[in-house]
């Protein structure tokens, strides 16, 4: 069954899936039995439902900044706009410049980044059967900043072809720290998540004392430039930069959606999942390399934002139940709004000074990792 296959598969596949997540208390066991079967009718309804949710809270966030412009205001701009393009916002006035140059970029790019990050924390939870496990909390965001940030001061972070050979670099450091984690974790063919979720931990100690030495060895201006990108970040792009990003979501998440079928197969675990015709060690290297494929292109443009892979996916999993097919397209829309929404908070709430939007997402996400962390002690996945 491919993963455009509907016919009473899915239905089955969500059974299969939801009886194995029951029997082993893992990632969804909150939605065991609120899921439904899946038809190409709900996928499509729901879909359009979270992306018209989304776009609603990405015109509340442009309305919002430390200039407030009325809604009409607005929606008058970004008419002249959509008519007549650059000479529209031209013709606004200060109000077109802040609407299309500043904030548009900018909640364009938390868009983006927010939905790699939910989408990368779908595959790895379905992989690893564990809701703790996203890229930031296993040690990928951190590799991923070591190798922008080594790029950096090695000067070859500028271009290439005349692109930016920053994601690539962060590419390069997130697949080697996931790789170093597996490699860490596995025992005898075995994956125990406690001690998966050790080896990110201590992982993310060790490339964290490593990005503080590079910094050191910055001038003072690059240095607080640094600081403040690794406290996770979100500054106006240029649109060329959005259009790179965008490209490595449709990639990555093209590749994550391939495997739906397979991740809905892995929740039973290995054994079963090797049984139902999956190839499991390459389901693996594909979702590792599509996670460190979308976490470096995120941290080379926002830095490290920490909880958004983890809450996201799981807060959806509980209301639309686990079908991959659906929770990882439905988990990039609800990230990316969700980002969104935090950065209009880390951009106003202390207006006309600015804090790192990471600060709002651990503010928000910490309390729910410590949550599922204490639900989780003393049952498998934590035992």
């Amino acid at each position: 069954m491919g993963t455009g296959d509907w016919s009473g598969a899915p239905g089955a596949g969500t059974d299969v899936t939801a009886v194995g997540l029951a029997s082993r208390g893992s990632v969804a066991s909150g939605a065991v039995g609120r899921s439904s079967v899946l038809t190409p009718q709900r996928w499509g309804v729901t879909l359009l439902g979270l992306g018209l949710l989304a776009l609603a809270i990405a015109l509340v966030c442009l309305r919002f900044g430390a200039e407030p412009i009325g809604f009409s205001e607005m929606l008058r701009v970004l008419g002249l706009v959509v008519r007549d393009g650059e000479a529209g916002a031209e013709s606004a006035g200060a109000t077109g410049v802040i609407l299309v140059q500043v904030r548009l970029p900018r909640i364009l790019l938390a868009l983006l980044v927010g939905g790699c990050l939910a989408t990368v924390g779908v595959g790895l939870q379905a992989l690893l059967r564990n809701p703790l496990a996203d890229p930031y909390v296993l040690g990928i965001s951190s590799g991923a900043a070591l190798g922008a940030a080594l790029a950096i001061l090695l000067g070859i972070g500028t271009s290439v072809a005349s692109l930016s050979a920053l994601p690539l670099c962060a590419f390069l450091g997130g697949l080697g720290s996931i790789l170093v984690v597996y490699r860490i974790a596995s025992s005898y063919g075995h994956l125990p998540i406690h001690t998966l979720l050790l080896a990110g931990v201590i992982l993310n100690a060790i490339f964290s004392a490593l990005i503080m030495f590079v910094t050191s060895m910055m001038d003072p201006n690059r240095s607080f430039g640094m600081m403040s990108w690794l406290m996770g970040t979100l500054t106006a792009p240029d649109y060329p930069v959005l259009a790179v990003l965008t490209l490595y979501l449709i990639l990555g998440a093209w590749v994550l959606f391939r495997q739906a079928r397979s991740l809905n197969l892995l929740t039973l675990g290995e054994e079963a999942a090797r049984a139902l015709g999956v190839e499991v060690e390459t389901v693996k290297r594909t979702v590792f390399f599509a996670s460190a494929l979308l976490t470096g292109a995120v941290v080379s443009v926002s830095g490290m934002i920490g909880f958004v892979g983890m809450v996201i996916p799981h807060a959806v999993r509980l209301v639309l139940g686990p079908d991959h097919r659906l929770l990882l397209p439905a988990s990039a829309l609800v990230g990316g709004a969700f980002l969104a929404a935090a950065d209009t908070i880390a951009r106003t709430l202390l207006a006309p000074a600015e804090m790192p939007v990471g600060v709002v997402t651990a503010l928000a996400g910490g309390p729910v990792f410590i949550y599922l962390l204490a639900a989780r002690k003393g049952r498998l996945s934590l035992s």
